[in-house]
């Protein structure tokens, strides 16, 4: 008699079913390991150092700290299943610190969180959970996960202010089918409720904010201690390439930035560009952070090509509402017109496609903005 598939969709007694379940020390991933222990599953708890810690970042509210991994352990203690920490801090300095330091120095915005996930957290997670014969890796990153035909499709949340699909645009096909998501069908607050049935001390934990490896937001201050050479002064200048003013290095700036100009002009003036080859940064009015036509790089899709044939939505930012879009393949890169207007794009920043059906808003893949 063949078994009925179990929660997460296997066909497997719960407790003949091991599953790696990524821990970070928060509420969310602690909340999922802990559903998994209560049905029966034989969980593997997994908790990643990725950076070592300093004084400014033990009271910031970040990942993969020092506090958090501590946090995981009493939480694998208390649910008593088996807890591992795997030691990555080298690893996530190349894939993701000098990346990050690297993006800044070219005029870039980066998203650093994204770069973790594809290399780190599930690269090297999925590898580590495969030598365990594991039968999922299951994270409590807030996406929702559609199987049909033994093919999963990765969806936006429930909780849209939760949605986290933006930064798994990277995800490859063979990853997701292996990944489960328990929290993407949930609201938040349902989380903290489940974490404080299960008496878990984390269930009260304000969520992580910053970057982890950017204490209180002050990435300036990382890069000034990795690259101290990077502050160079230069020429702010205006569209039509008249100086007028002096910049303390182009690493201060993002596109899209109004603060630190230090330039007077009758309407307030913003970051339209930044050249770093001549170290300058470029200020014009809002009007003239309008963008509607995008070129995107190494794009990672999760679906055929002829799903592009029809409109899609793409999110620029991961706080930013879902537009209206059209996407044209140029052999590795492609150009997205977006149907509406949309301010400070800047390169360095990921664009997520997105197609609407029954079960919500679906990922498609997603790319790099390059510069024009």
């Amino acid at each position: 008699m063949s078994l009925k598939k179990n929660l997460l969709g296997i066909n497997k007694d719960p407790k003949d079913t091991k599953i790696v379940v990524a821990m970070s020390g928060g509420v969310d991933s602690s909340t999922v390991a802990g559903m998994m222990k209560k049905e029966g599953f034989n969980v593997i708890g997994i908790t990643l150092k990725l950076y070592d810690d300093s004084k400014e970042s033990a009271h910031s509210k970040q990942c993969c700290a020092g506090q958090d991994i501590m946090d995981a352990k009493r939480v694998a203690d208390k649910l008593n299943i088996e807890h591992k920490i795997l030691y990555y801090q080298s690893k996530f300095k190349e894939g993701v610190i000098d990346n990050f330091v690297d993006s800044y120095l070219k005029g870039e915005t980066p998203v650093p969180c994204i770069q973790c996930n594809k290399t780190v957290k599930f690269n090297d997670l999925f590898s580590e959970a495969k030598k365990l014969k594991a039968d999922a890796l299951v994270t409590g990153h807030y996406v929702k996960s559609i199987t049909n035909n033994d093919v999963t499709d990765m969806y936006r949340a429930i909780d849209e202010n939760r949605d986290q699909s933006y930064f798994l645009f990277n995800t490859t096909r063979e990853q997701l089918n292996f990944l489960r998501f328990p929290l993407g069908s949930m609201m938040k607050s349902e989380t903290r409720e489940i974490a404080k049935n299960l008496n878990l001390n984390v269930a009260d934990k304000p969520d992580s904010q910053d970057i982890c490896f950017v204490p209180n937001g002050d990435y300036v201050s990382v890069i000034s201690k990795l690259k101290p050479d990077s502050f160079q002064k230069g020429n702010i200048k205006n569209k039509n390439g008249k100086v007028i003013g002096v910049h303390d290095g182009i690493i201060n700036f993002t596109i899209g930035q109004r603060r630190g100009i230090k330039v007077a002009a009758d309407e307030p003036l913003y970051v339209v560009d930044i050249n770093p080859d001549l170290n300058e940064i470029i200020v014009g009015t809002r009007k003239d952070l309008i963008k509607k036509n995008i070129l995107l790089k190494d794009i990672n899709l999760l679906c055929e090509k002829n799903v592009f044939d029809n409109e899609i939505f793409v999110k620029i930012r991961s706080t930013g509402k879902l537009i209206k879009s059209k996407l044209n393949f140029k052999s590795n890169n492609a150009e997205l017109e977006l149907m509406e207007d949309e301010y400070g794009i800047s390169p360095g920043q990921a664009c997520v496609f997105y197609s609407k059906d029954k079960y919500g808003d679906k990922v498609l893949g997603g790319g790099w903005i390059s510069k024009n």
